[in-house]
């Protein structure tokens, strides 16, 4: 009997103990929960840009060599505005960098045309021409000269009649016509350009 017992309480000892553990939740990461709130906070890309990205896509499997030149071209300088203090949010802007890129484009054709590169010349013709193709078909209201011109004699004498002049009158003018212009396509220093012209600043 003794024996027995022995036995017994030696198993006792030996046998494996299970332990019952606190059962373990997985706790969100502070890291992920950072990213997910500051992405929810980010506002949607504008249309015009996912069309652009859409395009491209279409113009990689096309091999169409100008297009390609021309969205990547656009592409670029939109991450290079992300990094800026004026990243690009709507498509105004959008189309006011597109408007600024063409720009270049027609300054590089003339070059190229007063050293005799007809090649060149025609490669940034058609680099212009679908940026042109883009920037007609964003929806964006452009203005064209005369209703530019008409618009700023307009908020030119509105201003004058309130009682502004000299110093004041140019920076009340401007103030007065971002306003006018919100929402539009346009060039923010040929405006400049004009308003001083208009008011003799």
């Amino acid at each position: 009997m003794s024996s027995k017992m022995a036995s017994a309480a030696l198993r006792a000892r030996t046998a494996p103990r299970t332990l019952r553990t606190a059962p373990r939740f997985q706790q969100p990461n502070l890291l992920t929960r950072l990213y997910s709130s500051a992405a929810d906070d980010l506002p949607p890309p504008p249309p015009l840009l996912q069309k652009l990205k859409g395009d491209l896509k279409t113009a990689m499997r096309a091999k169409d060599a100008n297009r390609l030149s021309v969205l990547r071209a656009v592409m670029s300088a939109n991450l290079n505005a992300s990094k800026t203090a004026s990243p690009i949010k709507t498509d105004v802007q959008l189309v006011a960098l597109m408007r600024r890129i063409a720009k270049g484009a027609e300054d590089a054709a003339a070059e190229a045309r007063a050293a005799g590169r007809q090649d060149l010349v025609d490669k940034e013709a058609a680099q212009v021409a679908i940026l042109a193709e883009y920037m007609q078909g964003s929806g964006v209201a452009t203005l064209g000269e005369a209703e530019l011109r008409s618009l700023v004699d307009k908020v030119v004498g509105e201003v004058r009649a309130a009682g502004a002049d000299g110093r004041t009158l140019m920076g009340n003018v401007m103030k007065g016509l971002n306003t006018a212009l919100e929402g539009k396509d346009v060039d923010r220093k040929s405006l400049a350009e004009l308003v001083k012209k208009v008011t003799g600043s």
